[in-house]
């Protein structure tokens, strides 16, 4: 279910941009929006984010976000919604069908 989730999202991001792509550097994102040479949006897909899982997908998103320059990224799940904030930068959890709409 998660992979199927996660290529949900992919379809939907690369009907919206051009480009996308996956960040991997200490820590890992799924997905890197781009159009016309600008990040437009870091994503990053969990089905449910629980305490075993949530550093892991939390500072990945945020490395990416302060490497590319972003203030705000978001958490796609299957149905969990919440806001974290941290230096300056937002995390916003969705769920993917508000997220798709």
């Amino acid at each position: 279910m998660g992979r199927r989730l996660e290529n949900l999202i992919f379809l939907h991001l690369r009907r919206k941009y051009k480009h996308v792509f996956y960040y991997k550097d200490r820590g890992e994102c799924d997905f890197v929006a781009m159009e016309k040479n600008t990040v437009k949006e870091t994503v990053q897909v969990c089905l449910t984010v629980n305490d075993e899982n949530f550093d892991r997908e939390y500072n990945g998103l945020l490395e990416a976000m302060k490497n590319l320059g972003l203030k705000e990224g978001c958490i796609i799940t299957l149905n969990q919604s919440d806001i974290f904030e941290k230096d300056g930068m937002t995390v916003k959890m969705i769920p993917a069908h508000e997220y798709i709409q």
